[in-house]
């Protein structure tokens, strides 16, 4: 099942190590099947607020996506972006393409008391 590497992470200014950053941080997920889905793109709130910029990472699964962001690679270079730029990131299992959100519903209503 895919899995995602989400990033939300605030406006910086330019700075040297965050260009190494983003040069070299695709070597670091290519080997574990990684590939940008969403990078330097514009997003459009339609509620709430969300300054600053959106990444998304796609990997083949979970366990790939954990030990990209465990690699001694990558370990080496997340120090570039995180000096310069805030963020929240996750690492989140996808659904699988059947996934119906009727069976989340019923089991939330299974847990609710009687009315």
């Amino acid at each position: 099942m895919t899995a995602y590497a989400i990033a939300h992470l605030q406006e910086a200014a330019p700075h040297p190590e965050i260009a190494e950053y983003i040069e070299r941080v695709s070597g670091t997920f290519e080997p574990y099947g990684g590939r940008f889905l969403v990078h330097a793109t514009q997003h459009e709130v339609k509620e709430g607020s969300w300054p600053g910029h959106v990444v998304v990472i796609g990997f083949p699964g979970i366990t790939e996506a954990r030990t990209w962001w465990d690699s001694p690679e990558y370990q080496e270079i997340a120090p570039l972006r995180s000096r310069h730029i805030d963020g929240d990131i996750i690492l989140v299992d996808g659904v699988p393409g059947d996934y119906d959100p009727a069976s989340t519903a019923r089991a939330m209503r299974e847990t609710l008391p009687a009315e």
